[in-house]
């Protein structure tokens, strides 16, 4: 990927975060990235296109998270890191975020096999530690970190505190 192409995706990445991304021009974001809309379009195609190389580059990050608690063997400790991964977003990537959870509601944009993923294993999890309802359990553990995740990028508060009670919550100290 070109530096150009880089500044691109960030100031598209930005500009779609903060004003959405119909009020979002690709005039506006060439302007601002310093490079003709015709260039834009000759590596994107069109506005979406460039938004699915945001959601792509992105999601590509989110899945070495994922996959990085999937792997996890020990279903407490799983689980454990499930609940934790909203609490490690780290700043440099509230914009994605920010941008992912707007297009759940304007567009129906959600989830990836990843996610997918996760709630398997961490059905799986509760499964071997006994629960009675893991299909349920890995569902509520998803709401909640859907949740503070949400809490977290729109509040931009500490919601540290919470983990706590969240991990408290399975024995998870």
């Amino acid at each position: 990927m070109t530096e150009k192409q880089r500044k691109i995706l960030s100031v598209a990445l930005r500009r779609f975060a903060q004003d959405g991304f119909d009020s979002t021009s690709t005039n506006s974001i060439a302007k601002e990235s310093e490079v003709s809309e015709g260039l834009i379009f000759r590596h994107y195609k069109n506005k979406q296109g460039l938004l699915d190389a945001i959601i792509e580059h992105g999601m590509c990050a989110a899945s070495e998270y994922i996959e990085n608690v999937i792997a996890i063997e020990d279903p407490k400790s799983l689980i454990k890191a499930a609940i934790s991964l909203p609490f490690q977003i780290d700043e440099s990537e509230y914009d994605f975020w920010r941008l992912m959870y707007a297009l759940k509601w304007q567009k129906g944009v959600y989830n990836n096999d990843a996610f997918d993923d996760l709630n398997k294993s961490l059905e799986g999890a509760f499964k071997k530690l006994g629960y009675k309802n893991p299909k349920e359990e890995a569902e509520f553990v998803e709401v909640i970190t859907d949740g503070v995740a949400t809490g977290i990028l729109l509040k931009d508060a500490d919601f540290s505190s919470m983990l706590q009670v969240i991990l408290n919550k399975y024995d998870l100290k």
